[in-house]
């Protein structure tokens, strides 16, 4: 019987190989301080490389890691060194795609941290206990509660609600 592909962990690091949204689940990394240094080392690893087109794909410490960068944003997601890299390329582009979606194409450190609970909730859609559930970018978001920008104020997040009135503020201030 063969196992569903596992998942370690989801890494969304700043340009300066900062923690904006990290998720672990895996045991690999029992404390918060080998967390940070496996973030380190993956930072250090991938910052010379320029992976902001496609998806681009390292070893390190036996774990397979695929990563894309966009703007001030590092996108990361670990399997172990048995795992399919298509696969795993597969989960960082729905979830790329699905965070282009939720932040309206604007994907950068500062609408990340203003819309940090949808990018969990992208997590957690996409991944469940390191199992992959979905990868499909419309879908994801769709769970996540973004499916159409027109809905009214009313029956949006306060996220959505904000992210509406900054889009009318700087359409106004043109």
């Amino acid at each position: 019987m063969e196992l569903p592909p596992k998942v370690k962990n989801i890494l969304l690091l700043d340009s300066e190989g900062k923690r904006v949204a990290v998720k672990y689940y895996s045991d690999d990394w029992p404390t918060n301080t080998a967390k940070e240094v496996f973030e380190k080392a993956v930072f250090t690893k991938t910052q010379k490389t320029s992976a902001r087109t496609e998806v681009e794909v390292t070893e390190l410490e036996n774990n397979i890691i695929v990563y894309k960068f966009a703007q001030d944003l590092h996108f990361f997601v670990t399997g172990g060194n048995e795992e399919n890299e298509l696969i795993l390329a597969s989960v960082l582009q729905g979830l790329f795609d699905a965070v282009t979606l939720l932040l309206r194409g604007n994907v950068d450190k500062r609408e990340a941290l203003d819309n940090l609970d949808l990018i969990f909730l992208c997590f957690d859609e996409i991944i469940d206990g390191g199992i992959v559930l979905e990868t499909e970018a419309t879908v994801i978001a769709g769970k996540v509660g973004i499916e159409s920008t027109d809905a009214p104020l009313s029956e949006q997040t306060i996220s959505q609600a904000l992210a509406t009135a900054r889009d009318l503020t700087r359409s106004l201030l043109k």
